[in-house]
C-alpha cells in the first residue's frame, strides 16, 4: 500500500513540474492595435515624403546633366571640368543624404524604432503578464520564423493578450 502510495505522489509531483508552453500571433495582435496602424501610417507618410525629395533631387540633378551635355560644346575645358566637378559633388551629396535617411541606423529606421517599439514593448509586457498568470514557461511566436507545423488552438493564447491590451479581435 505504501509503494502504491508513493508511486502516484511521485507521478503527481512530476506532472507539477512539467513545462507548459503556449504561443501568441503577434503579428496578428499588433494589427488589432490602433495605435500600431497609427504608427505605421506615420512610418508611411515619412517613407513617402523622403522617397519623394530624394526622387526630386535626382530629377533635378539629372536636368543638370542635360544641360551640361548640351554646353559641352561651348565651354572651355577648365569650365566643364569645373561644372563636372560640382555635379560630382553634387551626386555624393544626394548619396550622403539617400544612406542618411535610409541607410542603416538612419532616419526612417530611427524613426521606426521610435514608433514601433514602445508598442512592441506593451505587447511583450501583456504576453509576459498572461504567461504568469497562467503559468506558462514558454510562448512561442505562431508569426515568426520558427514554425509551428501543427498547433491545437487550446494552446493559443492571442485572445488573452488581446483582451488584456484591451483591443477588440479584428479577422484578417
Amino acid at each position: 500500500m505504501f509503494r502504491i502510495f508513493l508511486v502516484f505522489y511521485l507521478l503527481i509531483s512530476f506532472e507539477g513540474y512539467s513545462q507548459k508552453f503556449g504561443y501568441v500571433n503577434s503579428e496578428f495582435i499588433l494589427n488589432s492595435m490602433p495605435e500600431y496602424k497609427e504608427a505605421l501610417s506615420e512610418i508611411d507618410n515619412l517613407s513617402k515624403a523622403w522617397e519623394k525629395e530624394v526622387s526630386d533631387m535626382y530629377i533635378e540633378i539629372e536636368k543638370k546633366e542635360i544641360i551640361l551635355k548640351n554646353e559641352e560644346i561651348l565651354l572651355t575645358k577648365e569650365m566643364f571640368e569645373d561644372k563636372r566637378l560640382q555635379l560630382d559633388e553634387e551626386w555624393k551629396e544626394i548619396t550622403n543624404y539617400q544612406q542618411k535617411v535610409f541607410g542603416f541606423e538612419g532616419l526612417y529606421f530611427l524613426k521606426k524604432k521610435e514608433l514601433i517599439q514602445p508598442i512592441q514593448d506593451i505587447l511583450f509586457e501583456s504576453i509576459e503578464k498572461i504567461a504568469k498568470k497562467n503559468r506558462l514557461q514558454i510562448i512561442f511566436d505562431k508569426s515568426s520564423e520558427p514554425v509551428l507545423l501543427y498547433t491545437n488552438p487550446i494552446h493559443d493564447y492571442t485572445d488573452y493578450v488581446l483582451e488584456d491590451l484591451g483591443v477588440t479581435k479584428k479577422n484578417n
